[in-house]
């Protein structure tokens, strides 16, 4: 095995189930989640050569993980279908239900910022680069999710802007 095919499958080894956590955050569906990480971690294994001179290969895949479950979200229009099947018992950690449901009602690229930011605790300027949006609009993006999600919650509306703590 090449060195290159030694970094690939570490890399595979090391961030395939984040990626599938991340997406199923995203999609609320585990097989859906599984099929598209595989899908991106094929796009970059058909890319590595390149890729595998980023800084940061994990970021690049996650990032495309990321396009295409929204894609398929907007593209298959069953979003409420998917919030309606949503089966918080198959979640990889304990998730409060009512949460996850209103989470589910937010729209695909405010979903992914929550799960990036506070579900995986990724500082601004990462979820930033990984959704291909500034910093600005990132945080401007989560207050909105946040505000949304009050709403839905029953709960006061926050007061305070998305800061980034790390």
């Amino acid at each position: 095995m090449s060195d290159a095919e030694v970094e690939f499958e570490w890399l595979f080894r090391t961030e395939f189930e984040a990626v599938v956590r991340t997406i199923y955050l995203i999609v609320h569906d585990r097989e859906r989640a599984r099929d598209i990480a595989q899908d991106a971690f094929t796009e970059l294994f058909v890319r590595w050569p390149k890729i595998s001179r980023y800084e940061r290969p994990d970021a690049w895949v996650r990032r495309v993980a990321i396009r295409m479950a929204i894609r398929m979200l907007k593209r298959e229009g069953r979003r409420s279908a998917l919030e309606r099947h949503l089966d918080p018992s198959s979640a990889p950690q304990p998730i409060d239900i009512d949460t996850m449901r209103a989470i589910s009602q937010l729209p695909a690229i405010q979903r992914a910022a929550i799960v990036l930011f506070y579900f995986e605790d990724r500082p601004i300027a990462e979820v930033a680069d990984i959704l291909a949006t500034s910093p600005s609009a990132t945080k401007v993006g989560l207050h909105r999710a946040r505000r949304h999600l009050a709403q839905l919650l029953d709960e006061p509306e926050p007061a305070e802007e998305v800061t980034d703590v790390s």
